[in-house]
């Protein structure tokens, strides 16, 4: 039988685990971007010096490579591409182009909610900031500034005072892949905000989960997220709410099997938000700890379902304890020495950690998801053992830097 080829876009170490289980179902996987020392190609077979944000170039070598399937797993600049090329080739992919494109620009993913009848705070997006600076009287303030097509919290700021939007918009501009940027009102949470992954078959949304995403207020961008917990303490009521408006978006884009990572919130005003829907893996090793948690391994569904293979059963999620991600991260640059653990940390609560860096190495402040030292993964019987945990952080964990 032909060994099947699977594409990957990317070359970060959030790709590992899907090149783990495209190798266990015998695939060949080729690594693409433009950052030959990128980890992810040390693990694959096959390794392309291709933009994976240039469509057309990755199509083209997709056709004369003859894949099976293609994905930008848990990799936020390539899912359009990975979109177009799948249409374009015929092969299994979550959602079409054209709803990938409405997915991945938050601009266009809001005006899709406003004008389908979804809870939306009020936005806009902008080229330019002379076109926003006329539009401040629209808003209620404050306001979030964020690039239109940029994950991991970078380029994102508050703003209380229109005075200061030009600086957040020229922090978004620098992290823009296209050069445009959204504005939106500031949503005050209710509780906390959510990021899950969560996976639909044939349309069905089958695994919709949620999480408490915390932030390190003292952190370069404070929002960052610095914490996950699961399960989510959000009210079951509300979480029915997101789950049944996340099936009707999934129902009118069409979209078909696949993972998503989402984001929601509840706000203060009593409305639940869908603020994220993107058809990849979460950044933060995300399903790895829902895998952990639940036995429900999505990493490998979304590799079977991306070379037309049947996926395995997806259920709804049971978590029997509660699992923390720990985004490992400094709040003062400088040289990297070591992480230490706290004895009731490593022998009643450690499951494993990744750290990114090796001694030495220069670690900057925590102003993105890319900053993170590392990721630390942890499971408690009680949810108030992960309130003291994250009560007493620092007495805890600690990161050694010089």
């Amino acid at each position: 039988m032909k060994q099947k080829k699977l594409m990957l876009l990317g070359g970060i170490r959030y790709l590992l685990p899907a090149i783990e289980a495209a190798h266990k179902h015998g695939c060949h996987v080729i690594t693409v971007d433009y950052l030959p020392d990128n980890i992810a190609h040390q693990y694959s077979d096959e390794y392309h010096n291709v933009s994976i944000i240039d469509k057309e170039a990755v199509l083209k070598l997709a056709q004369s490579l003859q894949i099976d399937g293609i994905l930008s797993y848990a990799v936020d600049p390539g899912v359009v591409t990975a979109a177009f090329v799948a249409e374009q080739m015929e092969l299994p992919f979550t959602c079409s182009y054209e709803a990938a494109c409405i997915l991945q620009d938050k601009a266009h993913f809001r005006e899709f909610l406003s004008e389908n009848g979804f809870n939306v705070p009020k936005a806009r997006g902008y080229s330019n900031a002379e076109e926003a600076l006329k539009d401040v009287g629209y808003f209620n303030w404050p306001v979030i500034v964020k690039p239109v097509d940029s994950a991991g919290s970078k380029g994102v700021t508050r703003v209380d005072l229109p005075r200061d939007l030009p600086q957040a918009i020229g922090i978004a501009l620098a992290e823009s892949h296209n050069g445009h940027f959204i504005i939106e009102d500031f949503l005050e949470l209710d509780g906390y905000q959510s990021s899950a992954d969560c996976f639909s078959v044939d349309g069905r949304l089958l695994y919709s989960d949620y999480s408490d995403q915390l932030f390190d207020k003292y952190a370069a961008n404070p929002f960052t997220p610095s914490i996950e917990i699961w399960p989510s303490s959000m009210p079951q009521l509300r979480q029915n709410e997101l789950t049944q408006e996340l099936q009707r978006l999934i129902t009118l884009l069409g979209c078909g099997t696949g993972l998503y990572n989402v984001e929601s919130r509840v706000g203060k005003n009593g409305k639940s938000y869908l603020m994220e829907v993107s058809p990849r893996a979460g950044g933060n090793r995300i399903a790895e700890l829902q895998r952990i948690g639940t036995g429900i391994d999505l990493i490998e569904a979304e590799v079977l379902k991306a070379i037309g293979e049947k996926i395995l059963v997806i259920e709804q999620p049971k978590y029997n304890g509660f699992y923390v991600n720990d985004i490992i991260h400094s709040n003062r640059a400088g040289q990297f020495l070591k992480v230490e653990y706290n004895d009731i940390i490593k022998l009643e609560h450690y499951i494993s950690d990744a750290i990114y860096l090796e001694e030495g190495d220069y670690v900057e402040t925590f102003s993105g998801a890319n900053n993170a030292v590392g990721s630390l993964f942890l499971r408690f019987n009680r949810r108030e053992e992960v309130e003291q945990f994250v009560l007493d952080h620092d007495k805890y964990i600690k990161i050694i830097v010089e």
